[in-house]
């Protein structure tokens, strides 16, 4: 299976903006006022904030990515040097063993990407789902804190940066 990513443009933010998870994992989708869809589709479409789209040769997104200070949780320890990833994949697609796939090709992104030393990812505590398929892509938790905003626990883990990832291949758009 090959993966494509594409910089995030404004049909794909609407698509994750309507993503809709069942609890507890409902923590995860933008729930906006008709007002705000706007503003986010303008973030998540800032290049400045490193979004992408991760999608199939058809075109169908099937998971998003997002790389530096916005995959961040406040109350967390940020202060190694290391790229930040944010993964999201489609909700129908959550549970189903994939997350692996989607992981993977996330770290081969970033390190052809940004050839970074170390990645990290933000995890909430919670979702053990998550932290599982992160580990199985080599990352180790290093860290836990409640969020300075609402308490809620994470954990953070991190990889080296170094390697090429087998498996999946994920490829740049033209």
């Amino acid at each position: 299976m090959t993966l494509l990513f594409r910089p995030m443009d404004a049909d794909g933010a609407r698509t994750l903006i309507g993503w809709r998870y069942p609890p507890p994992y409902q923590i995860y989708q933008l729930d906006l006022s008709p007002a705000h869809i706007g503003e986010a589709v303008a973030f998540l479409t800032d290049p400045l904030n490193a979004y992408c789209r991760i999608e199939q040769a058809d075109g169908s997104i099937e998971a998003f990515c997002c790389f530096g200070l916005d995959a961040q949780v406040d109350g967390g320890d940020y202060s190694d040097d290391a790229l930040d990833l944010g993964m999201g994949v489609r909700p129908d697609l959550t549970g189903q063993g994939r997350g692996v796939i989607y992981a993977t090709a996330v770290v081969q992104h970033a390190l052809e990407s940004y050839a970074p030393t170390i990645l990290r990812v933000t995890i909430a505590e919670f979702n053990q789902r998550a932290q599982r398929v992160w580990q199985k892509a080599g990352f180790n938790q290093v860290q836990e804190f409640r969020s300075a905003t609402n308490g809620r626990g994470f954990v953070i883990l991190t990889r080296d940066g170094v390697g090429e990832e087998s498996g999946v291949r994920s490829q740049e758009s033209e």
